[in-house]
């Protein structure tokens, strides 16, 4: 370690590893400007690298593989491509419209979620205008399919739009500021959370897991940038078999939000760490690091109207 002695003093003397980290660092700066979205580790999750197990760990191998597979998935470049699988004619009253399916994969390795989903052209064009609303410049560039008064249902017409949307939303996906805004999200993500998330306002648990299921990794792939955006979806996952008396896969759901970073002033915070400390005791496991985070966050601020997991959970896509 360096002296800590001021650059300017007589005193200072340049460790002799000194180049050599300055080297490091400088081909790292490239690799991270080569591949912008490396995610590297980020102020509020620093502490994880400090606190690598060491060689007198009490981790199990197997825990010690599933720490060191989980940081090496912090470094990973990640990719996500588009493809236009298929399309169908669908018909709502007097009304008709091409639905299009759309699958996305996670490239660098074999992607066993790949998500697939269904959007028809007003929902493009709706991402479209928004787009423009805050990213004119960024897509000034970008083409969106025209819409024709004749013609939109011809096989022609629909392989033409198939090509096309799946263009665009590549291309989309290039500029880092949109992939990573709320309307390119919300575009591939919303409408089925909005159905997951009325489900379980409806008490139609399990359909609203298997519909959480299918949404929620794809929409860990797409906020990477910032992994509490997913916090509230697992939330809802963990009530959801909570309150179908699977305390255990409620349990598996809440260790995945003690993994992401999430500030003890976030609104699931506390209600949360209650519903994780509630099921800890049920199934006999430790609960008392649990009560001391809440403890510890109860005495930062003051206590709030008690609200649980569940009550915040139901008010999630309500509009």
């Amino acid at each position: 370690m360096e002296s800590p002695q001021h650059a300017g003093s007589s005193g200072w003397s340049r460790h002799p590893d000194a180049h050599g980290r300055e080297k490091a660092d400088a081909e790292a700066g490239a690799a991270a400007a080569l591949h912008p979205d490396t995610l590297s580790p980020r102020p509020d999750t620093d502490l994880n690298f400090i606190n690598a197990p060491s060689s007198n760990s009490s981790m199990t191998t197997k825990e010690l593989q599933e720490y060191w597979k989980n940081e090496k998935c912090h470094c990973k470049p990640v990719k996500l491509l588009f493809e236009i699988s298929s399309t169908r004619i669908a018909k709502k009253y007097s009304s008709k419209y091409v639905m299009y399916k759309i699958i996305v994969i996670q490239t660098g390795s074999f992607d066993s979620n790949k998500a697939i989903l269904e959007r028809r052209y007003s929902d493009f064009e709706v991402l479209h205008k928004n787009l423009l609303k805050n990213f004119s410049e960024e897509i000034e560039d970008i083409i969106f399919p025209k819409k024709y008064l004749t013609g939109n249902f011809t096989e022609e017409m629909i392989s033409e739009r198939k090509l096309a949307f799946k263009e665009y939303l590549s291309l989309l996906y290039s500029i880092k500021c949109v992939r990573r805004s709320r309307e390119f999200i919300d575009f591939l993500t919303r409408a089925e959370l909005k159905e997951a998330y009325g489900c379980l306002r409806a008490g139609q648990y399990v359909k609203a897991l298997d519909i959480f299921i299918q949404v929620v990794p794809l929409q860990e792939k797409l906020t990477r940038h910032c992994p509490s955006l997913v916090v509230p979806s697992l939330c809802a996952m963990l009530v959801c078999h909570r309150d179908l008396e699977h305390p255990a896969e409620a349990f598996e759901v809440g260790e995945k939000v003690l993994q992401l970073p999430m500030h003890s002033s976030h609104k699931y915070y506390v209600p949360f760490l209650e519903a994780m400390i509630h099921l800890a005791y049920m199934l006999g496991k430790d609960f008392v690091s649990l009560q001391e985070k809440l403890e510890e966050s109860q005495l930062q601020k003051a206590p709030a109207r008690g609200i649980t997991l569940k009550e915040l959970s139901v008010r999630e896509y309500l509009h």
